[in-house]
């Protein structure tokens, strides 16, 4: 079986019921997630021994989060106790032209004041085969950042292939903040993943020709991205998802992966959309799952647009779907009939 390891933090999310706005709302509905966590339940739903490495507070809320993690087969034995806090975000989810907001509250979590001394990298990346982070680890504080960089340069000690969602987060800082520090950890990355923002705001490269907000994309412009990046920090693969946002309902979303040599092109799909949210993040996940499988690319490709698709008609953080279920959508059975 192979072994995937995240690191990151989980969240607690406070979301309005249905599309209520916040100033509507006098409950709130609870979900747990966060980026490399999402990624982790898909992979531990593939099959795969997925383990989540983070600090939660020593309390009911943090147990709680470790719950919502197991429940779906996560391993999460590395995972420290302690701290003051764990992360919150809320969730306004948006309709039509509409869009969706979020508001964090998530300084001083514990593992955004994690210490090196909580984790011991040789035990968590003993037999793992692959490590996965996202930008917004590092984004949490200087002390994310120290960790999120031990973390990489143990797993390329230990031969582990090494991937990374850029995943930038204005809210939590800066594009030159996240170029400094970003640009240190790329070294250590096989396989970069990240969207038509995350380039730009991270690294200043921009696909021209691609205007996301009235639906124009051009894939072949991913390509020149993709090399820009490849020839800066040395990916041997640099995958970008291509979402055209007619509404805060209706997406168009495909993908696109370059090797070095060849673009890779998915099918598009018109996704109408429940919950938006770790949308990314299942893309990512499912990758990983067709690249550590050793599927050809174009299939490990079509896998990820597939799962993430699902993923957007499913309440929550976490892509609540079988490698039966992706496969049958890549195999063309989008219909939604019932299933009897």
């Amino acid at each position: 079986m192979k072994r995937v390891v995240t690191l990151g933090e989980i969240m607690l999310r406070l979301s309005t019921p249905g599309f209520n706005r916040f100033v509507q709302s006098d409950s709130f509905d609870v979900n747990y997630g966060g980026g490399e966590a999402n990624v982790c339940v898909s992979l531990a739903n593939y099959g795969l021994e997925a383990r989540f490495v983070t600090k939660v507070p020593d309390n009911e809320i943090g147990q709680s989060a470790i719950n919502s993690l197991r429940r779906y087969g996560v391993v999460t034995d590395h995972i420290a106790m302690g701290g003051d806090r764990l992360g919150i975000y809320f969730l306004e989810s948006g309709a039509s032209q509409r869009p969706s907001k979020v508001i964090y509250d998530r300084r001083y979590s514990s593992i955004s004041q994690a210490d090196p001394s909580d984790f011991n990298w040789e035990e968590i990346f003993n037999g793992a085969d692959w490590f996965h982070f996202t930008g917004i680890t590092p984004a949490l504080g200087d002390k994310a950042a120290a960790l999120t960089l031990e973390a990489c340069r143990m797993a390329n000690e230990m031969g582990l292939t090494v991937s990374v969602d850029l995943n930038f987060r204005k809210k939590l800082w800066t594009s030159e903040k996240a170029n400094e520090v970003m640009s240190g950890l790329m070294k250590y990355v096989h396989v970069c993943i990240g969207n038509e923002e995350d380039a730009e705001k991270v690294f200043g490269i921009k696909a021209s020709g691609t205007d996301v907000n009235s639906g124009i994309i051009d894939h072949l412009e991913y390509e020149g991205v993709a090399k820009q990046l490849m020839e800066r920090f040395g990916f041997k693969y640099v995958a970008s998802t291509l979402r055209e946002s007619h509404s805060a309902s209706d997406n168009g979303w495909s993908a696109t992966i370059f090797d070095g040599e060849k673009s890779y092109l998915s099918k598009k799909y018109h996704v109408h959309i429940v919950d938006r949210v770790g949308g990314g993040d299942s893309f990512a996940s499912g990758l990983i799952y067709g690249m550590v499988t050793e599927k050809p690319i174009q299939e490990a490709l079509e896998f990820a647009v597939a799962a993430s698709a699902l993923k957007h008609t499913i309440p929550g953080d976490f892509n609540l779907v079988s490698p039966s279920e992706v496969k049958a959508l890549m195999g063309g059975d989008g219909s939604g009939r019932v299933q009897r």
